[in-house]
């Protein structure tokens, strides 16, 4: 018997305009970092933004945002509170900080959940902070977000860029629109990522530069904001805005 709760995605999709997933092949690339910058990027530069934490894993953009004792309200649903600008919804608000682990079945539930009770209303643009790797979230958000575009995070490890080579591949068997990919904690000026990139037929959208500043900017996005990954992040929104 079909769910009854899939018929109502989209629905709550509807009134969106871009749907971009971040996501990276593996764990500890900065994911998070750069989903929520762009999400705040792209707030100030007057956009109605929404911020989706489906990092099963260990969901961390409310550490990011400083997001405390922020709860949803109910009415017909789930309506996300607003925080620092944007319309937030996590996990997190399931587990209260506790480990989810998740599996198979448990993890497409709890995605159909989430993706079934939450009302956004009208975005510019929904930013999906996404588990890393290639599991049933990103198999089951690409059957049920049907408009959904990906943007990749790596670093310049040799190791972490032969993950997205891997998404990338599931990406395009599955005709998945990729936005590009970003280099972050980039070290050099070496463009190796990006001629790598390239091959691959994608879009490089840029390198961020690593600041260790950025670890104190945790838990305060005006501070987030001045640091390196947010000005290049910003480059990053307006390839966004104009495509």
């Amino acid at each position: 018997m079909a769910d009854p709760r899939t018929s109502i995605i989209s629905q709550r999709l509807a009134s969106i305009t871009r749907i971009i997933a971040v996501s990276s092949g593996k764990g500890g690339v900065g994911k998070s970092l750069v989903a929520t910058t762009l999400a705040l990027i792209l707030f100030k530069e007057g956009c109605k933004v929404g911020l989706f934490d489906l990092d099963f894993t260990s969901p961390s953009t409310h550490t990011i945002l400083g997001a405390k004792n922020a709860q949803p309200t109910e009415d017909k649903g789930l309506i996300p509170p607003n925080i620092n600008g944007l319309d937030y919804m996590s996990l997190i608000y399931y587990t209260n900080d506790q480990p989810a682990p998740l599996r198979g079945t448990d993890t497409s539930n709890a995605l159909i959940e989430l993706l079934a009770v939450t009302r956004w209303g009208q975005l510019d643009y929904l930013i999906l902070d996404m588990p890393p790797g290639i599991g049933d979230a990103v198999l089951d958000l690409i059957r049920f977000a049907k408009c959904v575009e990906f943007i990749i995070v790596t670093t310049p490890s040799q190791l972490a860029f032969e993950t997205v080579k891997k998404l990338s591949s599931l990406l395009k068997d599955l005709e998945v629109p990729i936005v590009g990919v970003v280099e972050n904690m980039k070290m050099d000026q070496g463009d190796t990522i990006r001629q790598k990139t390239e091959e691959l037929g994608l879009n490089f959208l840029g390198g961020i530069s690593y600041d260790p500043n950025v670890e104190h900017a945790i838990g305060n996005p005006e501070a987030l904001l001045n640091t390196a990954i947010a000005q290049r992040t910003q480059e990053i929104a307006k390839m966004l805005q104009t495509q």
